[in-house]
């Protein structure tokens, strides 16, 4: 029987995945500085096994967790006095969050403190993709994002409109490459789904029954992304592809787009609106491209894979936790100080919690 794992609530669909790992899961809620202090319900229920417990109940837990899981330094030091292995996720590349939180502390002194804070706690360090582990330092460990076709209805396409999913995309415009965006596919019937308070008429789904709703009736769906600052697929986009949409988006590397296969992909905005518009006349060749890319998630993108390496996850902080319990205890040995040696203080560089990066 599996112990529990603790996971501070941010990214709700990232956290929903560890359903996968059939562990008990208490997840600390009503944290300051999110989007929702409580769990957002709107984008997914709760996993099975799970329950929402405050911070002070977290700390206040009789038994050791089995792993602690973070999205940034505040959720580690929030959680120092915890006896236990600790992971922190990666969320974003480092260059995306410095110019969407117009941070004035250069890159190196960012990925300085994060290396030394995780070594300092012991904790083990895993990215959602290469480009984002590289970003901060972290290249060798990689957790995949996952989508499980078998959770979407069977896609109609019955609407001859395009979709995007995302939220704040005025403040990500650079890194969600939203002129090209509007460009490309102005003219066109696109909706926009998901937090956007500075776009009137744009809203985010109520709940995830109608998300997958509104995939299985969209023609197909976009992405766009500066490859320097974002992957060219999000979690949304795996979404689509799991329900049967093919994609449109700029050239990136690490699409997961086939350009004619399972989707339309080109840095040319009158390119962009040409392969829409055909998509929009022909849901034949939609319906034909949404089914690979259904079959790319299968292949690429399995809840198996990402059950693997985040379990992998667990056992390497596991090691790394207890390597160094007993690397303290024989310093201690050595040593015997008088005090109780130097104060873990919270890190000197603070990162906003909405967008969840470390």
């Amino acid at each position: 029987m599996n112990g529990r794992l603790l996971v501070l609530n941010c990214h709700e669909a990232w956290i929903h995945q560890l359903r996968l790992l059939h562990y008990p899961l208490d997840i600390v809620v009503g944290l300051p500085g999110r989007h929702t202090r409580e769990w957002d319900a709107a984008i997914r229920p709760a996993p099975p096994r799970s329950r929402l417990i405050t911070l002070g109940e977290a700390l206040a837990a009789p038994d050791q967790y089995d792993c602690i899981i973070a999205h940034n330094l505040s959720d580690l030091f929030d959680t120092k006095a915890l006896v236990g292995p600790r992971i922190l996720v990666i969320h974003l590349t480092l260059e995306g969050m410095i110019l969407e939180q117009r941070a004035k502390t250069p890159a190196a002194d960012y990925r300085n403190v994060v290396v030394e804070y995780t070594e300092r706690v012991s904790a083990h360090v895993v990215a959602t993709s290469t480009l984002k582990a590289k970003s901060w330092g972290f290249p060798e460990n990689i957790v995949p994002l996952m989508a499980d076709p078998g959770e979407y209805p069977p896609w109609g396409g019955d609407l001859a409109c395009g979709l995007r999913v995302s939220n704040f995309v005025m403040r990500r415009a650079q890194t969600l490459l939203w002129d090209l965006h509007t460009k490309a596919f102005a003219g066109l019937p696109i909706k926009l789904v998901g937090h956007n308070p500075e776009l009137p008429g744009v809203r985010a789904s109520s709940h995830w029954v109608e998300l997958k709703e509104i995939f299985r009736r969209h023609r197909f769906f976009i992405h766009t992304a500066n490859p320097q600052l974002e992957d060219g697929y999000n979690m949304a986009t795996l979404e689509a592809m799991a329900a049967g949409l093919p994609v449109l988006g700029n050239l990136h590397a690490s699409s997961p787009v086939v350009h004619g296969v399972s989707g339309f992909l080109s840095d040319d905005p009158a390119e962009l609106n040409a392969y829409a518009r055909g998509l929009l006349a022909d849901r034949d060749l939609a319906e034909e491209m949404g089914r690979a890319a259904r079959q790319t998630i299968l292949d690429k993108f399995s809840g198996e894979a990402f059950r693997i390496s985040m379990g992998e996850a667990i056992r390497a902080a596991q090691q790394k936790w207890q390597s160094a319990s007993a690397l303290r205890s024989f310093s201690r040995q050595l040593t015997r100080p008088r005090g109780s040696g130097r104060e873990l203080r919270r890190p000197a560089l603070e990162i906003s919690e909405e967008k969840s990066s470390p």
